[in-house]
């Protein structure tokens, strides 16, 4: 008999040579990690052919296992004979994906976990392999009770147990440490280490209407934080099925995003510039007011689905320019948004693949390209007019650094703060939005406005 979860929610129970494809797919997305791939990206191709209950089931798997990582690594290092260091590192990544089964997901039962990760291991590195992963399996599951790892996590520094109990690189946790404390830091893990909620964004309707047509075809939704107009969904929800998703009705944002739109106060009927706009949810909040959005990126993928998005909500003031930020050949405008790459250190609870990605030495590197599309965002705005600034980075190096240096060089711009009242006032710091997650309960953006003189 072959073992599955005996429920699709719980797995899926179409097999593939004995292993359900929900776990084939979730190794493969480990791979895909491994070799440089983003997770949305992985999930959205590996897990494509599966129906909506075990694509959500293959998510919480991989979701959960990589905000675990150190946590599950240090329990089976314990348990490995040799460390983890000798091993393949895709037996690794079936090994943790197994253990977060065991001991973090109730819907599995133990049998099913432990016997799936064996085939899994044995198809994919051998009998060998599947004897090592039956063995630790195993183990794991008969000192189930025991969950906080032993030897090798005593004797650790504070910044270490905090990191290894939160699950974060240690260099990332003493930066956070250091400037916000001991106690905040382990806040904003926490949260980092949770769901993060859908909230969405009435688009041609008041939240009410929406709240309405929502709860009438069985979506239930709650206030969001920060923004009085946004729904945050409860439970999960396909947004493929929704009927006022199809009817362009709303659209996906954090509030955190939805602040710095607020924050930039474009007058109305402005014309507005913004570069690195794929998904979009900026462009639509500052196509609210402003007569034209000229969306720029240079992806032409991200592009294509921004104008899925944007013929779905029939958003006609926005229009779509495939460009580089740092090489654009557009007019000077009333406005310009520059929403950065940078590290999305504030993102970390919808990205938990980038906390283990990330090194220090990125933030040099995205530092010299946020100064470069500065500069070339500078020469887009007419004289009088706004550039706007933002990241959703936590890090001083890619936020207030980045402003001053602009300003120095850039005599002919002032950081001019919004009106009164245009943001809660909770998020505003010396003229600059910053929301800060474990402050505000939401995803971390920076934003600096800045007015170019009018001679």
């Amino acid at each position: 008999m072959i073992p599955t979860d005996g429920s699709r929610a719980r797995g899926s129970t179409l097999l593939r040579g004995g292993v359900t494809d929900a776990r084939v797919a979730a190794a493969d997305i480990m791979a895909d990690l491994r070799g440089g791939d983003l997770l949305d990206a992985a999930l959205d191709r590996r897990a494509s052919g599966l129906d909506a209950r075990d694509r959500r089931w293959v998510q919480e798997l991989v979701y959960g296992t990589l905000r675990r990582r150190a946590l599950l690594d240090a329990y089976l290092a314990d348990r490995v004979r040799g460390g983890l260091a000798r091993l393949d590192a895709d037996l690794t990544d079936i090994l943790r994906l197994g253990v977060y089964q065991l001991l973090h997901m109730r819907s599995v039962p133990p049998y099913a976990a432990i016997a799936q990760s064996v085939e899994l291991a044995k198809r994919r590195h051998g009998i060998g392999a599947s004897k090592l992963a039956n063995a630790v399996l195993r183990r794991v599951d008969r000192e189930r009770e025991d969950e906080t790892p032993s030897p090798s996590a005593t004797g650790l520094d504070p910044i270490d147990q905090l990191a290894l109990q939160g699950s974060h690189p240690r260099w990332l946790v003493a930066r956070w440490a250091e400037r916000w404390g001991m106690d905040e830091t382990r806040a904003l893990l926490d949260m980092n280490n949770t769901e993060a909620p859908m909230v969405l964004r009435p688009w041609g309707l008041v939240r009410e209407q929406l709240e309405a047509t929502l709860e009438g075809s069985g979506v239930q939704v709650e206030d969001a934080p920060l923004v009085e107009d946004g729904l945050a969904v409860a439970g999960h929800v396909a947004l493929a099925e929704v009927g006022a998703f199809r009817q362009g009705l709303f659209f996906v944002q954090d509030p955190a995003a939805t602040l710095v739109t607020r924050y930039a106060a474009i007058p109305p009927g402005a014309t507005v510039i913004d570069l690195c706009a794929a998904p979009g949810g900026k462009s639509f909040e500052l196509a609210r007011t402003a007569s034209v959005v000229i969306a720029c990126d240079r992806s032409p993928a991200r592009l294509e689905r921004m104008r899925q998005n944007v013929q779905r909500l029939d958003a006609r003031n926005v229009t779509l320019v495939a460009t580089d930020a740092r090489e654009t050949a557009l007019s000077a405008v009333d406005a310009v948004l520059v929403d950065a790459p940078c590290t999305g250190t504030g993102t970390f609870r919808r990205h938990p693949d980038a906390r283990w990605r990330l090194r220090i030495s990125d933030l040099a590197v995205s530092g010299a390209a946020q100064r470069a599309i500065l500069r070339a965002a500078a020469a887009l705005v007419r004289a009088g007019g706004l550039l706007i600034y933002s990241t959703c980075s936590l890090e001083p190096e890619e936020n207030d650094a980045q402003v001053t240096q602009f300003l120095a060089e850039h005599p002919d711009f002032q950081l001019e703060p919004p009106p009164a009242g245009t943001v809660p006032e909770s998020t505003i710091d010396a003229g600059m939005l910053r929301v800060i997650p474990q402050r505000h309960g939401a995803d971390g953006a920076f934003a600096a406005r800045l007015r170019r003189s009018a001679g």
